[in-house]
């Protein structure tokens, strides 16, 4: 059994099909609510590192002065060897800790959109066996430069950097939203209904709330793709 503690940065930002996935798989999960002042345990107390999204920036220690904290229990989770996956602003957090800078990207990316594999995708054991391409859920502004050393496992059309593993795939950063079930992306929809009320023509990589609700069986596809994920980070004990 795999010990997994997630980093939550908002109140509807939580670990949603990670969970399910955890529970499935008989591991046990904890969270700790940073937004709300709780402080992460040692590293010792799990073995498994889920970071989730939120919507705030890496750069905005100002803001949510946790946010350098958090940076060094990355580093230092990292450093203990800890398996570790990142999705969104915490896959931006792991870049920056890693040393990939993180800025404003060219599009707002909100919505179904199609990923395909990066130029490393073949060489790691996490990526490897995954579609050459698929539809994934985004919500995202900001992206990341892949980190010195680290693999370029995924990109789009609207966002190059979609992907990446590092420390020999013990890490892994998702700048998509594969763990999104019904309810995370209503909790979404709802908290960060700014983000989608935007210029189309300016933003042509975002949907509406409608478009997005739409065919709601591509959620078991992307579980399908958490789970391929999480099994191949898993086995690497």
């Amino acid at each position: 059994m795999l010990r997994l503690h997630g980093l939550r940065h908002e109140s509807f930002e939580k670990e949603a099909e990670i969970a399910a996935w955890a529970r499935e798989r008989g591991h046990s999960l904890t969270h700790t609510d940073l937004w709300n002042g709780e402080t992460p345990p040692d590293p010792s107390a799990f073995d498994f590192l889920v970071i989730m999204g939120g919507p705030m920036n890496i750069y905005e220690e100002d803001k949510f002065p946790w946010l350098a904290m958090e940076k060094r229990f990355l580093k230092a989770s990292i450093e203990a060897g800890k398996l570790v996956i990142g999705v969104c602003l915490g896959a931006q957090l792991l870049a920056d800790v890693l040393g990939g800078k993180v800025t404003k990207g060219q599009y707002r990316e909100i919505g179904w959109h199609e990923v395909s594999a990066g130029p490393d995708a073949a060489k790691s054991r996490v990526f490897a066996d995954l579609p050459e391409r698929y539809t994934a859920f985004h919500w995202h502004g900001d992206t990341f430069a892949i980190p010195p050393g680290a693999l370029w496992t995924a990109k789009s059309e609207a966002c190059a950097h979609q992907a990446f593993t590092a420390c020999n795939d013990r890490v892994v950063g998702l700048q998509f939203h594969l763990e999104t079930n019904a309810q995370s992306m209503a909790d979404l929809s709802t908290n960060c209904a700014d983000e989608v009320t935007v210029d189309l023509v300016k933003w042509p990589y975002v949907q509406s709330v409608t478009e997005m609700q739409a065919r709601p069986e591509r959620l078991a596809g992307i579980r399908a793709l958490l789970d391929r994920i999480l099994d191949n980070m898993a086995a690497l004990g």
